[in-house]
């Protein structure tokens, strides 16, 4: 495993971070995801990224996180870095959603209840709140670290104006801002539109969420649509109106330059946001440690010869 700064602070992430965003709810199979946190482990991924909705149910993914920190590594918290969020819908009622201080020290005790921690070393607010003040919902992040339940603080989904400012009352406060969580892959790439250059300008790092498209950078929709894919389930993130016959083909030719580097779609579409020394580490999801462990494979080849890059960007025009 590959260790990276994060920004200009003192901590290291892996280069490839586990999410637990599906895959570890109550949903899911308890033996299944327990083997894939021990394979993340044994592969020096010690970075393991939660939010307070996450599961299904949503606080799930969290209780059964916590559940195996206390019977599998309870001796090895230290060795780990363990991230929450709030900012999106987790109970009903004016309190339980966007960015108030109400709703995130709140949000933050819960989770810490269900994980069995007293901390928790990275809480991000999830999404901007266009209602709550930012100078509020930046001052909740100042006094969870001061009351000692988040070593560092973080933000997710926030376009480049909204970051630079929140940048600047974190730093004020005294708590900087160290990493930012935006979604980025081959396929969504409004980060490149002045926020990785401002995460570089501002000494803040950069750690990606579906680096893979919900699954379409992999080879699993290049015939079609299997009936157990996301794209095939109603209430999925990927829509089958998405697989059209010119994104397969699209697909396709993508899949053949990755072959010819000795890789997956997958594994190249990983390795595609990594060849940027501002990303600090990607974050990747996983059913089973099988497909992990091909994830991780992404790290042989960080490279990229020009004239592949730009044989990229031509098949994504």
């Amino acid at each position: 495993m590959q260790y990276r700064r994060c920004g200009k602070s003192g901590l290291k992430l892996p280069a490839v971070s586990l999410g637990l965003w599906h895959n570890f709810g109550l949903v899911d199979v308890y033996e299944n995801f327990r083997t894939t946190l021990h394979t993340a482990f044994d592969n020096g991924i010690t970075h393991f990224d939660l939010a307070n909705n996450y599961g299904p149910p949503p606080g799930s993914a969290e209780e059964n996180f916590g559940k195996l920190l206390h019977n599998d590594f309870s001796q090895h918290r230290d060795e780990m870095i363990i991230s929450s969020k709030a900012g999106y819908t987790m109970w009903d009622g004016p309190y339980g959603d966007w960015g108030s201080k109400k709703y995130l020290v709140a949000s933050l005790d819960q989770s810490l209840k269900r994980m069995g921690l007293e901390y928790v070393d990275i809480f991000y607010h999830h999404r901007p709140d266009p209602e709550t003040p930012l100078y509020e919902t930046m001052s909740a992040l100042d006094l969870i670290v001061r009351q000692g339940k988040a070593l560092y603080v973080g933000i997710s989904n926030y376009k480049p104006k909204e970051a630079a400012e929140a940048f600047k009352i974190l730093r004020e406060l005294g708590t900087p801002c160290i990493i930012h969580q935006p979604k980025y892959s081959m396929y969504e790439r409004w980060v490149e539109d002045g926020l990785l250059d401002l995460l570089e300008e501002e000494g803040v790092g950069c750690i990606p969420f579906s680096p893979l498209a919900q699954g379409l950078l992999t080879n699993k929709y290049l015939h079609g649509i299997p009936a157990d894919s996301r794209a095939a389930k109603e209430h999925g993130f990927l829509k089958k109106e998405a697989i059209t016959e010119e994104r397969v083909t699209q697909l396709k030719k993508l899949n053949n330059i990755a072959e010819s580097r000795g890789q997956s779609l997958a594994q190249m579409a990983l390795s595609w946001i990594l060849k940027d020394p501002r990303v600090t580490s990607v974050l990747v999801g996983a059913s089973s440690s099988i497909q992990l462990l091909d994830s991780l494979k992404c790290l042989n080849d960080l490279h990229f010869e020009e004239d592949t890059l730009q044989e990229i960007e031509n098949i994504l025009k």
